[in-house]
């Protein structure tokens, strides 16, 4: 049986705290010093368990359920029988289902890997021979809810931290004016809302911090983000807090929670002053807006790159709030709206990151909860339910190798058949590209060492450069 190595990521915040000497207070002034902070971003550096690929993460999250036989996995043989039972027996669906929906799409191939990849994102698919396409995914469960907390969370149903606030974790922070784990959310929250983003038992200060996109205010983006004080009167309000807050503290003893808060008072006054200033996409020349487009997912991309650039470690791109990708019906006029939305922006964020020579150090992630069923779902028939056996997701950049697909479902689309990847497995070894073991990023907890692989998942090698 594996023994899980004990927390080999304390911070010195933390060894103070566990000593068990009474010097949670000094810890806590020793974490907000410039040079704690310097000595966290240092740190980042060598508590890598092997050389690392990448150093950030863009998790680009098209929540409901994209369709893969209409994206990236071409399933010719779904024409063929169109309309009819297919030539195996149908997988248990979560709602009633008929014969075989034909994607009304054409796939063509691209670069010089040949990849084949749906005409909806013909523009994305130029950039072909950087992405690795992984066509055999595979969930647990055909709900939202619960796949939704698996793939991002790592468990379908008990609180667990987030990908994100384990990779900050694990690599603390390179910009100490900024989250660590941002999450770009327009129009709401999408199912099951933050818990998406939480933190649970790790530290609450590395929870994603959530930005509602739609608004292109910076004063709107953050709340409260401005202060009607001068910065100096500001700053004094703020030592005298702390001074409050410590003492609250020093007669408590150690309180992860109150601890996170009084940090979170530190991070947001100097946010005022970065976050103003990298949100502001006004600071970007004509040509570079042109290229993304003026639509909110290229608006969103372009914040992305202005975020990667300024340090920030983890962050998540959400399509909208809700579950947009979720077709049931309709799939083809809302597949042709929503991907639309996208290719534009994707292609120009992949170019841009290339061009600027961060995409090799920038892990991108393309793709839903699951996917769909090949069948048709009843009674629209021009629909499809939602499909956790298998289905598409793509990596780009952060040491993915380029111009590759691997594994495959079956020939109608319906299962993971060949090289399955389950979430799990692409944990493991997205955190591999990072650098990190995923069996060893553990944190003690309720007697136990967990992690976010749980007691699962294993290092996909093939799709690493």
């Amino acid at each position: 049986m594996h023994q899980f190595s004990h927390n080999p990521f304390l911070t010195r915040r933390e060894m103070l705290t566990r000593s068990g000497m009474g010097m949670g207070m000094l810890a806590l002034a020793d974490l907000t010093s410039q040079e704690s902070l310097q000595a966290a971003k240092q740190t980042a550096s060598v508590t890598r368990h092997h050389p690392a690929r990448a150093k950030q993460v863009v998790h680009l999250f098209m929540n409901g359920g994209p369709s893969h036989v209409d994206t990236f996995d071409p399933k010719p043989l779904l024409k063929k029988f169109h309309g009819k039972p297919l030539p195996n027996p149908n997988l248990p669906t979560e709602r009633k289902t008929a014969g075989a929906l034909g994607s009304p799409f054409q796939f063509h191939k691209f670069g010089e890997s040949g990849i084949e990849v749906s005409e909806l994102f013909q523009k994305t698919a130029t950039h072909i021979d950087d992405m690795c396409v992984i066509r055999s995914m595979h969930s647990d469960i055909p709900n939202h809810e619960p796949s939704l907390l698996l793939m991002n969370c790592g468990d379908n149903a008990l609180p667990r931290p987030s990908f994100g606030s384990w990779v900050n974790y694990g690599l603390g922070t390179l910009n100490e004016n900024l989250p660590g784990f941002v999450v770009l959310c327009p129009n709401g929250f999408p199912v099951v809302g933050p818990k998406n983003w939480r933190s649970a038992f790790l530290p609450g200060s590395f929870q994603g911090t959530h930005l509602d996109t739609k608004e292109t205010d910076v004063t709107r983006l953050i709340e409260n983000i401005n202060n009607p004080q001068t910065p100096e009167r500001q700053r004094r309000q703020l030592d005298l807090l702390q001074q409050f807050n410590q003492r609250h503290l020093a007669q408590r003893g150690h309180d992860p929670l109150l601890e996170a808060r009084i940090q979170s008072f530190e991070l947001a006054y100097r946010m005022q002053f970065a976050a103003s200033d990298v949100l502001d996409l006004s600071k970007e020349p004509k040509h570079i807006h042109e290229m993304y487009g003026d639509g909110l997912q290229g608006r969103q991309l372009l914040m992305t790159r202005r975020l990667l650039e300024q340090g920030v470690r983890f962050i998540q791109v959400w399509h909208s709030g809700g579950q947009e990708w979720d077709h049931h019906s309709g799939i083809e006029k809302n597949l042709k709206r929503l991907c639309g939305q996208w290719d534009q922006p994707i292609a120009a964020f992949l170019q841009d990151l290339k061009q600027r020579g961060m995409l090799d150090s920038t892990l991108v992630l393309w793709g839903g909860e699951f996917g769909r069923t090949p069948v048709a779902e009843l009674p629209a028939m021009n629909g499809r339910d939602h499909n956790h056996y298998g289905f598409s997701m793509w990596m780009a950049g952060g040491g993915v190798r380029g111009g590759y697909v691997h594994g495959a479902t079956d020939e109608t689309g319906f299962a993971a058949a060949e090289n399955k990847v389950h979430v799990h497995d692409l944990h493991a070894t997205m955190l591999h590209l990072l650098g990190i073991d995923h069996e060893r990023l553990t944190y003690r907890y309720a007697g136990r060492d967990f992690r976010l692989t749980d007691v699962h998942g294993r290092v996909v090698k093939e799709i690493i450069s």
